[in-house]
């Protein structure tokens, strides 16, 4: 739940079947149920301000000074994901995957495989792996054009008013985009308590890759009593193709007791200028008997987009995309928790967690007019719970 915004339930359910011969086949089903109130991207103002939900059949409104938040923010998706795991000899193993996942305005089908070979008496084992997906986005309201101005409305209020006129913000109803990822990996045993994983990975998508539900404030620049308030709202641009890639290190140990240490790191970069690094720190600390106490840091930051703008001026040129979308701005996110579970006879356990998020974030330079006085990037907090049984 995050502090007057998104609150999110998700019930997964994981089984496994293990033929005991090598051969194994999984299956996961996770349900996201998700409410409350979502950032448009929009900058506050000095004045009250109404924007029109995607379907144009209602609105919201934005008090002054406050952040433009979309109350209407309602999902829930279904994602299955299935495994199959194989051995091809005593050294190669290899497993294949598919994943669907739909939403009311958005599919995703993928298909991924994975080989692996041991060396070194099994001490080293090198990956390979692919995927391929395809996604679709059927938008409520259909898909804006982009940079175009949120008014007029749609007429009718839908994707068409029934008598084939065509909506005027609108350029079609749905669109698609294709993901394609490799992965290289490295498993190398460093002695009998220690290991150290390698991944890189690259990944490239293309289609669209716009969020059709964000917006940009196109502001009034002049000097004056109105300098900084938004004077228009355009639906934001992407580009329509994005490359990225990934280098991952990590090292667990198990500890002279039963506790166990787990410490990752990963640096991403993107042509979209993004540069992220995580840092991600895990200690299993047994307590026999009473089970273990596992505490949990997460630290994350990364750069921002080079098309992320929190605001556009009225009167100058549009650029050919521009997006207000904090997600693609500069900022930092902090996790913190600990996780309680008690291992129990016949592989069972129950777990408990908890964690603490907070997100924070920055907008250089001095802010014209009246939002030289409103936070322009707000920080958001979110506790998490989680209960897990394994039986």
């Amino acid at each position: 739940s995050e502090t007057n915004r998104v609150t999110a339930i998700e019930p997964v359910v994981s089984a496994r079947w293990d033929r005991g011969d090598g051969k194994a086949l999984s299956f996961r089903l996770t349900v996201d149920s998700l409410t409350g109130a979502s950032a448009n991207g929009a900058t506050p103002s000095s004045r009250a301000q109404t924007y029109t939900t995607p379907s144009g059949h209602g609105s919201y409104a934005a008090q002054p000074g406050e952040t433009p938040l979309d109350t209407s923010f309602l999902d829930t998706r279904w994602a299955l994901n299935m495994s199959w795991e194989k051995p091809l000899s005593q050294l190669w193993k290899a497993t294949f995957g598919a994943n669907v996942s739909t939403e009311y305005d958005y599919g995703s089908y993928s298909v991924n495989a994975l080989l692996a070979r041991d060396f070194n008496q099994r001490n080293t084992t090198l990956s390979l792996g692919a995927a391929l997906g395809f996604d679709t986005v059927d938008p409520v309201g259909g898909i804006p054009n982009p940079l175009g101005s949120m008014s007029p409305e749609v007429p009718g209020g839908g994707d068409d008013d029934g008598g084939g006129v065509p909506p005027l913000n609108r350029i079609g109803s749905s669109d698609t985009k294709s993901v394609y990822d490799l992965l290289l990996g490295l498993t190398q045993i460093l002695d009998r308590r220690s290991l150290m994983q390698i991944h890189y990975s690259i990944g490239s998508s293309s289609g669209y890759l716009t969020d059709p539900y964000k917006l940009v404030s196109l502001i009034d620049p002049l000097p004056g009593p109105n300098q900084g308030n938004p004077v228009d709202q355009l639906y934001e641009s992407r580009p329509d193709g994005r490359t990225k890639q990934s280098l991952y290190v990590a090292y667990k140990r198990q500890m002279r007791s039963e506790d166990a240490a787990d410490v990752s790191y990963r640096y991403h970069w993107d042509d979209w200028r993004i540069r992220s690094h995580t840092l991600d720190l895990r200690y299993r600390w047994d307590l026999g008997g009473g089970g273990y106490l596992q505490p949990h840091a997460r630290l994350y930051q990364q750069t921002a987009a080079d098309f992320y703008t929190r605001y556009l001026s009225a009167g100058a040129a549009l650029p050919a995309n521009a997006s207000a979308d904090y997600r693609l701005g500069d900022l930092t996110g902090v996790t913190l928790g600990l996780k309680y579970g008690l291992p129990m006879r016949h592989d069972r356990e129950w777990n408990v967690k908890v964690e603490y998020y907070e997100q924070s974030g920055s907008v250089s330079g001095a802010q014209p007019g009246v939002l030289a006085d409103y936070e322009l990037f707000p920080s958001v907090d979110a506790l998490m719970v989680q209960f897990g049984c394994t039986f």
